[in-house]
């Protein structure tokens, strides 16, 4: 799943260039909650778009009651007929996009109003760590939004443009 692509998506501590602003919470290490008030894991990670030169996805660490409620999922992909199986052994990594969630400060929580846990449970999971390519970006928006016309002839280009990315840690706010 994982390929040697270009890599594009970029954990905000290893750029010495970008932090969050002052003004701003860094929501690592807060509870992540979905739609119905469960705790699917917390947030580890903030992914930048170097290019875009923004948060665009939180690389959250999964609560291990959603693995194993997903564990022995199949998905059964609309192409083929082939039943897949979905999560390997210390895949307990998943990505939202930055603009699906919300963020509580006074209780250091981020929400997820439009994702459900059994969503969740069904997303492809990667290990801590590994590159995060285009195609799995892809995957799991159209996953969480149910929505397959968004097509794998998508580019990066403009990607990041779309609603699911709306946030407020824009450019300016990166210093």
């Amino acid at each position: 799943m994982m390929s040697d692509t270009i890599k594009n998506l970029f954990n905000l501590e290893d750029l010495s260039d970008y932090k969050v602003a002052e003004g701003y919470s860094d929501i690592r290490g807060w509870d992540v909650k979905d739609a119905n008030n469960r705790t699917i894991g917390k947030v580890d990670h903030l992914l930048v778009d170097k290019m875009a030169k923004r948060v665009v996805y939180l690389d959250v660490e999964v609560d291990e009651s959603i693995i194993e409620d997903g564990f022995d999922t199949y998905q059964n992909p609309v192409s083929e007929g082939v039943h897949e199986f979905l999560n390997r052994e210390g895949e307990n990594h998943l990505i939202i996009p930055i603009g699906m969630s919300s963020i509580d400060e006074n209780h250091k929580l981020v929400t997820t109003q439009q994702i459900d846990s059994s969503t969740f449970a069904k997303a492809k999971r990667f290990k801590k760590g590994d590159v995060i390519d285009f195609g799995y970006e892809l995957n799991t928006v159209r996953h969480y939004r149910g929505d397959n016309t968004i097509h794998n002839s998508n580019t990066v280009e403009g990607f990041y443009n779309r609603e699911e990315f709306n946030n407020t840690f824009h450019k300016r706010d990166l210093e």
